[in-house]
């Protein structure tokens, strides 16, 4: 298996990159979402500190990539039937999707500070709040955190009931080109 993007697909790093990152989402949108279901105290600070840990996975994993697709471009699009208005639609996807995976980790950075609680990271250290707790401030990004994160979660399925339609009405290659193991 090749590391390096080609013309023809992804290589494995991107790949490795895009499934973390889409199994990173998933999880932490899942404990976000219902953290209400495990108990006051202990396991609910737990869930939120696996929460928190995943957030910032996915922002390492975000910087990680994008340095890579710096160093070893995408290959080019597949060809489809719709054309002009398709490409653009990806494009904007693509990049609103990005927007999103940075946008709703720094939300929720800024929430945990505004909490006045400091920001685990990955249990190894912490980093003290920068301010004085403001409970209504953090309930207002609170919101913004969920609106973002819920964007994300509709975002993410858009992509990929797309890339379901290039692979079963279009059939193309867009799917197989990020699954690891796929015939070339």
């Amino acid at each position: 298996m090749r590391l390096r993007n080609s013309a023809d697909g992804y290589g494995a790093v991107p790949q490795v990159l895009h499934w973390a990152v889409v199994a990173l989402v998933g999880v932490a949108w899942l404990l976000g979402t219902f953290d209400d279901v495990f108990p006051r105290g202990a396991a609910r600070a737990a869930v939120l500190f696996i929460h928190i840990s995943l957030g910032l996975g996915v922002a390492v994993f975000i910087a990680m990539r994008f340095a890579w697709r710096i160093a070893d471009p995408p290959p080019p699009p597949e060809s489809i039937a719709p054309g002009g208005w398709a490409d653009r639609a990806a494009r904007f996807t693509h990049w609103a999707l990005y927007a999103l995976l940075i946008a709703v980790p720094a939300a929720g950075i800024v929430l945990q500070f505004a909490r006045g609680d400091a920001l685990p990271v990955f249990g190894l250290t912490e980093i003290a709040t920068p301010w004085p707790r403001d409970r209504a401030f953090a309930r207002t990004v609170k919101e913004i955190h969920e609106v973002l994160a819920n964007s994300l979660a509709i975002m993410a399925g858009l992509h990929a009931a797309a890339a379901l339609v290039h692979h079963w009405i279009l059939r193309d290659r867009t799917l197989l080109r990020m699954l690891p193991g796929a015939k070339r």
